[in-house]
C-alpha cells in the first residue's frame, strides 16, 4: 500500500446485463437518463448506453443473438463468455463488470498476467453507433481482462478506445435527473480485503483505504468500494445473501447538480425511492440491475 503510485486508470464504463434492451431503455428513461440508440456488437450482444458528462458511461448489455454469443464464447471471447456465465448464475439483470480506461490495453494485459489476474486473451472489435441526428459513427476497441477465480460473478477489463465513439455529443450527456458524474461504484464481499490485489491491479493504483467494513480505491474518475454485509446495511439498507462469497456488483452512485430536482423527477415519474444519509436510493428493477444512488 506504500508502493510508488503508477498510472491510475479512471473508470471508463460499467457493464449492466439486462434481459431486454427495450425494458432497460424504458426504465432508464423513467429514471431521467438520456439513452443512446441501440447498438450491436459483432459477437451477438447489444447495448443502449447512457453517457455521462464526466466521460464515463453505463452499458446496459443485452443478448441480440444467442447462437452468435455461444459461438463467440466457444471461440474464446472472454467478454461474451463471462456475460453468458453471469446470466446463468445470477439471472438476466445485474451488474457484472467495471471497465477501466487505458491508452494501452496490451501493457495492461502484460501487467495482469504478471500479477496473476489475466482472465484470457485480448479482444479487439469495432461497432457502429446511430447518432441522435440520424447519422452513424464507428468505434473500435481493444479490451484486456482481469479477474480472480474466487469471484466468478464479477470482472474488470481495460478498455482502449482505438477509434472513439462520439460520446461527447452534448444531447446524449444531458439528463433530466441532473446527473453530472459517476461518483462511486459499490461491490460487496464478506471480507473485502481478500480482493485488494485485484482492485489494485485493475485500477493500477496502490493506495487503498481500508476500514473494518470496507475497502476503497480512488480512481481519476470515480471511487471503487467493496463493502461487507455491515457496510451494505449501514449505507444502503441492503442485506447481501449470507455465505455468497466473491465480488458482487451492488450499486452505482451518481453525482447530481441539484438533489431536489432529482427528487422531483423521480416523484413525477412514479419511481419508488428511499432517502438515506442525504442521498436518494432506487432499488434494482427489471432493466436496472443494480441499486442506483443519487447525491450531491
Amino acid at each position: 500500500m506504500n508502493a510508488t503510485r503508477r498510472t491510475p486508470r479512471p473508470i471508463d464504463h460499467l457493464v449492466l446485463p439486462v434481459c431486454d434492451l427495450a425494458v432497460a431503455r424504458a426504465r432508464l428513461s423513467r429514471l431521467g437518463f438520456t439513452v443512446a440508440p441501440d447498438a450491436r456488437h459483432p459477437f451477438g450482444t447489444e447495448n443502449c448506453c447512457v453517457f455521462l458528462p464526466d466521460g464515463s458511461y453505463l452499458e446496459p448489455l443485452g443478448v441480440a443473438n444467442r447462437e452468435e454469443c455461444e459461438a463467440a464464447a466457444r471461440e474464446g471471447n472472454v467478454f461474451v463468455a463471462r456475460d453468458q456465465a453471469f446470466r446463468f448464475r445470477r439471472g438476466p439483470d445485474g451488474f457484472s463488470a467495471i471497465a477501466m480506461a487505458t491508452d494501452d490495453a496490451r501493457s495492461d494485459e502484460a501487467r495482469y498476467t504478471a500479477e496473476g489476474f489475466s482472465a484470457g486473451p485480448i479482444l479487439e472489435f469495432s461497432r457502429d453507433m446511430l447518432l441522435p441526428d440520424g447519422g452513424r459513427a464507428a468505434g473500435s476497441f481493444r479490451l484486456a481482462f482481469a479477474a480472480d477465480q474466487r469471484a466468478p460473478d464479477f470482472f474488470f477489463f481495460a478498455s482502449q478506445r482505438l477509434v472513439a465513439l462520439p460520446a461527447g455529443e452534448a444531447s446524449l450527456q444531458q439528463h433530466a435527473n441532473g446527473v453530472v458524474a459517476l461518483a462511486e461504484v459499490v461491490l460487496s464481499e464478506q471480507n473485502p480485503t481478500d480482493f485488494q490485489y485485484l482492485l489494485q491491479a485493475a485500477a493500477d493504483e496502490r493506495e487503498v483505504e481500508a476500514h473494518s467494513f470496507s475497502m476503497s480505491v480512488d480512481t481519476p474518475r470515480g471511487r471503487i468500494s467493496v463493502l461487507d454485509s455491515a457496510g451494505m446495511r449501514s449505507f444502503y439498507g441492503v442485506e447481501p445473501k449470507a455465505g455468497d462469497r466473491g465480488l458482487k456488483g451492488e450499486a452505482v452512485v451518481f453525482k447530481v447538480a441539484d438533489l431536489n430536482r432529482c427528487r422531483r423527477h423521480l416523484e413525477d415519474n412514479a419511481i419508488d425511492f428511499s432517502e438515506r444519509l442525504g442521498r436518494l436510493i432506487v432499488a434494482a428493477a427489471p432493466g436496472q440491475g443494480a441499486l442506483f444512488v443519487f447525491g450531491e
